[in-house]
């Protein structure tokens, strides 16, 4: 078992030992992606990046070969990405961090315990996924309301019909004034009836907009 954290960089560094690296550092962003898309409804692009990514950082490790001043340039042309990119989920940003690590394993030579790290990592994450957690039940609900309504209490019978639990998080005016915007966080008693509570929702705020969405849509990005 020890010996899979022997690293295949004992010799003269060769092609063939590269393209070892790369072939591990590609299995294990392949393993991960297979993971976060049987747990989540990850894009083709960034199932493919994953894959590539680890491939890149293996590489541009080996170039770098214990150059101090390359290294620094490295590390600060990396550290511009997350400034040019937009904020992602938490579960997207584990995975980049888990399929970097793996390509940094490579590099150094541990392709066994990069394979064995990712796999279990893979897994764990697969695994917690499946776990359900109290916060899923909850909802987003965004309504609309004329400046007439007064909106304290003016739903309240309706979410106690339909909901166990609610709670408004935040209120703003719009439309110079004539309309409020108000978002409340939910917990609906019986999913099947949303059709039923927004209808009768949009009757009283005089049929404008209102938007029912999962509320960790937004809430796991960092």
């Amino acid at each position: 078992m020890s010996s899979i954290f022997n690293s295949i960089m004992t010799g003269s560094f060769s092609v063939g030992t590269y393209l070892l690296c790369l072939l591990f550092a590609g299995l294990c962003g392949t393993i991960t992606a297979l993971a976060l898309r049987r747990e989540s409804t990850a894009s083709r692009s960034f199932l493919l990046s994953l894959v590539v990514l680890p491939i890149i950082v293996t590489t541009v490790i080996l170039m770098v070969n214990g150059s101090v001043g390359t290294g620094i340039a490295v590390a600060g042309a990396f550290s511009l990405v997350r400034f040019r990119s937009a904020a992602g989920k938490a579960r997207d940003i584990t995975a980049i961090f888990l399929v970097m690590t793996a390509g940094l394993a490579c590099a150094a030579g541990y392709v066994a315990a990069a394979l064995l790290f990712t796999v279990i990592a893979s897994a764990l994450m697969a695994l917690l996924s499946r776990v359900p957690m109290r916060c899923e039940r909850f909802m987003e609900l965004h309504v609309t309301v004329p400046e007439s309504l007064h909106f304290a209490d003016a739903f309240d019978d309706l979410f106690r019909q339909y909901t166990k639990t609610w709670k408004l998080t935040k209120a703003k005016t719009s439309n110079m004034g004539s309309l409020y915007k108000l978002d409340y966080k939910i917990e609906m008693k019986e999913p099947g009836a949303m059709q039923e509570f927004l209808d009768a929702m949009r009757c009283r705020n005089g049929n404008l907009e209102i938007a029912l969405l999962n509320a960790d849509e937004g809430g796991d990005e960092l």
